[in-house]
């Protein structure tokens, strides 16, 4: 990559950004998938299944194609995608479900379409970044709160009241934190909902099919209710692509007619949609994946909480070693012996939190935390 002194040109300005990122050890690049699975997000390792496989051939042999052809109000609409939001709605017992490209384009469409001038969005401030996309469209009012704090949120939403006694109030939170790995107490926060007609929105990406009741993610307790709306990635634990916003029929009608992320955009590929079918099926008829993955990170937490790796009871266990090119070092040490560990660096975490962030998954083995242990204890210690 060329310094910004050399390049000439209308882009120069470009690489003296990139210089700043990398003389405070922030400069990104894309890496292959080598070593030892300890970064994606593949919980159940479905995958690279043969299930999923046989779910994806079976399939096309029986004509469903790869691509989608235009956008799902033209004739993208495929018979798939309605099967797996009927399948879906069915499994998670809500009213309906909306099947999009990913969660990403999920979040930014729900939280820039649904909320309203007069509404306001309280959120956790350590909220998806493609939540603060959708917000930075929103017609509502936004206001950050801190993480996981239920007494703040519910000083702002009284506050707030006080003064709007019409408008809706929305809770914007994630149920499992992608990078801290603890949860939202999601009980308080629908009883605030409740108690100030206000709205829960959820993003479960992280939880979907290794937590909550029949792996339905910890959202499971609010489907079904008039006043709460989850996200659920398909691209994790389901080991496909997509996601799928579950919550009353009007969020699912009003998204299609109002969400310029659905209108605009070519549909999801309904070869995907038949994947994310079997997948789902997979969580319902296959309990003994999260019931592995459960005693895997019981098992991880006692070998490497000796090392600092936080004990989040989740498959998401952040080594925070606060300073980035502390911690892009020690990345790289692990990396070169086996083992697929990223570093996160600002802005995706809070300045001086950089970390390694160890994600469990079915692909790895005991033997192999093992490894990580005594490889920690050499370059981490």
């Amino acid at each position: 990559m060329e310094k910004a002194e050399t390049l000439r040109g209308p882009f120069a300005h470009l690489a003296g950004d990139l210089d700043g990122l990398r003389e405070n050890s922030r400069l990104r690049s894309l890496a292959p998938q080598t070593g030892i699975d300890l970064s994606s997000n593949d919980y159940l390792g479905l995958a690279g299944s043969a299930r999923l496989k046989a779910a994806a051939e079976s399939a096309i042999g029986r004509g469903v194609p790869v691509g989608s052809g235009g956008s799902r109000l033209l004739r993208g609409n495929h018979p798939e995608h309605e099967r797996l939001e009927a399948e879906a709605t069915a499994f998670l017992g809500c009213e309906s479900a909306l099947f999009m490209a990913s969660g990403y384009a999920a979040n930014s469409a729900l939280l820039s379409t649904l909320p309203q001038r007069g509404d306001i969005i309280f959120f956790d401030e350590l909220i998806h970044a493609s939540a603060h996309e959708g917000m930075r469209f929103a017609r509502a009012e936004t206001r950050a709160i801190a993480h996981n704090h239920v007494d703040a949120f519910a000083d702002a939403l009284a506050g707030w009241r006080v003064d709007h006694a019409q408008g809706t109030p929305w809770i914007a939170v994630e149920t499992l934190y992608s990078m801290d790995g603890d949860r939202a107490p999601l009980e308080q926060l629908l009883a605030l909902a409740d108690c100030y007609g206000g709205v829960l929105y959820a993003d479960d990406a992280h939880a979907t099919g290794v937590w909550g009741d029949g792996g339905r993610g910890l959202a499971s307790i609010l489907d079904g209710r008039e006043n709460t709306i989850v996200l659920r990635t398909c691209g994790k634990a389901l080991g496909c692509e997509g996601a799928l916003l579950s919550g009353p029929r009007i969020m699912r009608d009003h998204l299609v007619n109002r969400a310029r992320n659905f209108i605009f955009s070519t549909a999801p590929s309904p070869l995907m949609a038949a994947c994310v079918r079997e997948a789902l099926s997979a969580v319902a008829d296959e309990p003994h994946r999260r019931e592995e993955l459960a005693r895997l990170v019981d098992y991880a937490g006692k070998r490497l909480a000796p090392f600092g790796v936080a004990l989040t009871g989740s498959q998401i266990m952040p080594l925070v070693l606060g300073g980035e090119a502390r911690t892009m070092t020690a990345a790289k040490a692990l990396q070169a012996r086996g083992f697929d560990i990223r570093g996160i660096r600002p802005p995706t975490v809070p300045h001086g939190s950089s970390r390694l962030r160890i994600s469990l998954t079915l692909n790895v083995e005991r033997e192999e935390i093992d490894a990580l242990a005594s490889a920690l204890e050499e370059t981490i210690l």
